[in-house]
């Protein structure tokens, strides 16, 4: 299993917490299995194709999966995975 960190907009998808563990073999599976365990979080990270949505970034460990193998990024046991929206403003 995987440790896969919520921001706060998204906490009210997992009871308030600020981790959850779950399993998944790479990105695209463990998202999968976050939303059959969280309903209705999968629909805020991912857009109707599948994809990833554009303000929202993923991370292992200190890696954004957009420069691995995107979803298809793999997951091992232990690892931590950061779902991170951007942040966008200015003066």
């Amino acid at each position: 299993m995987a440790t896969v960190r919520i921001p706060t907009p998204l906490r009210k998808y997992t009871e308030g917490k600020e981790e959850v563990d779950i399993a998944g073999a790479n990105v695209g599976q463990l998202l999968d299995n976050l939303d059959a365990k969280h309903g209705g979080i999968g629909e805020r990270i991912r857009d109707p194709k599948g994809a990833v949505r554009r303000f929202v970034n993923i991370f292992v460990g200190d890696e954004d999966i957009r420069f691995l193998d995107g979803l298809e990024t793999p997951v091992k046991d232990g690892d931590e995975v950061s779902i991170i929206p951007a942040i966008a403003g200015g003066l």
